[in-house]
């Protein structure tokens, strides 16, 4: 590691652009006290150039809690990583694994596969310019570089910086011919691979990432790797993240139940809306509160037919809470 700091990444949640966001993140920190969260991929320019405080601004109870960023250039990511250091993040990680054209066309994410060195110049930069762990994010291939020595070479590039931490998306990317959603989805996914790369590099932080779903998955990828990091279903079925502490962090607190959840929010809303925030800007990430029990659909619908109008405030959480069914007000179904 990069420094002293120790951040237990047995559960993270994924960077996902203009989800994971800052209102996301207090929502999920209200389900899970210990799953790493991230936030979505900031680009050097937007630190370097745009306004510093929209993409990097969070708030204390999130930690822990890391920074992505999204560039190639050795300099600009190192001046990033400190600027991101003095903000307070716990941890900055280097994404090499979006495979967008609009992210191939800025020479950063998935494409930077094809060049370790360049990607071991820019992890030696961001390590020199701060002291909190500097972390990759990448795929296990991209287009025909898709071979397990391809793969086993670029880890062992970066990490010969001193860089600790990978988190392996379990599918190649598709550079061309592909839309960012068809890689979420068509590549097939090798988990075997991230296993193997942990089996050659038994002193690195190996995380897994890639179509994981549910707890017990989590549990039976732990046997092979040091920790597993959710996405989609983290965002669209959030309540999964309530039983996180006491399955991969031994907590003895009792588990939230989604009413005690409801209530939260109210509390956040109505400080955030005090500061100027709209609801629609928050609701928009808790839709999912519900998801797999009675009333998640009358949620849903409320929240979303009644948050966007003018004047709107946190009693339209309320009213939508009290849509849902009775059952599920102290359920801990998932």
């Amino acid at each position: 590691m990069n420094s002293s700091t120790y951040i237990d990444r047995k559960f993270c949640v994924a960077p996902m652009l203009d989800w994971t966001v800052l209102h996301c993140r207090n929502f999920h920190r209200m389900l899970s006290k210990h799953a790493v969260l991230y936030t979505e991929m900031v680009t050097t320019g937007a630190i370097i150039h745009g306004d510093r405080d929209r993409h990097l601004k969070f708030k204390p109870n999130e930690h822990p809690v890391a920074v992505q960023l999204g560039g190639s250039n050795p300099t600009d990511l190192a001046q990033c990583a400190s600027i991101c250091e003095q903000y307070g993040y716990d941890e900055v990680n280097l994404n090499i694994g979006c495979p967008s054209d609009r992210v191939q066309s800025g020479r950063f994410g998935a494409c930077l596969m094809a060049d370790p060195k360049l990607v071991a110049e820019c992890v030696r930069s961001m390590m020199k310019a701060c002291s909190i762990p500097v972390t990759v994010k990448c795929r296990i291939g991209i287009d025909n570089q898709d071979e397990y020595e391809d793969l086993g070479n670029f880890v062992a590039t970066v990490s010969d910086t001193g860089c600790r931490t990978f988190i392996v998306h379990a599918r190649k990317a598709w550079l061309q011919g592909l839309s960012p959603k068809e890689n979420r989805d068509i590549p097939p996914l090798n988990y075997e691979r991230v296993y193997q790369l942990k089996q050659q590099f038994p002193e690195l932080e190996i995380i897994i990432n890639g179509g994981i779903s549910k707890l017990d998955d989590c549990s039976e990828h732990l046997k092979h790797v040091d920790g597993v990091m959710m996405g989609r279903e983290a965002y669209q079925n959030p309540y999964v993240l309530a039983l996180v502490d006491s399955l991969f962090y031994n907590t003895k607190n009792a588990i939230p139940t989604r009413g005690d959840i409801v209530e939260k929010l109210i509390e956040y809303i109505e400080v955030e809306m005090a500061n100027g925030a709209q609801l629609k800007h928050i609701s928009r990430h808790i839709l999912g509160l519900f998801q797999g029990v009675p009333g998640a659909k009358q949620w849903r619908r409320f929240l979303s037919q009644n948050s966007f109008k003018e004047g709107a405030t946190s009693a339209v959480v309320k009213e939508a809470y009290e849509l849902v069914d009775a059952y599920s007000e102290n359920s801990v179904i998932l």
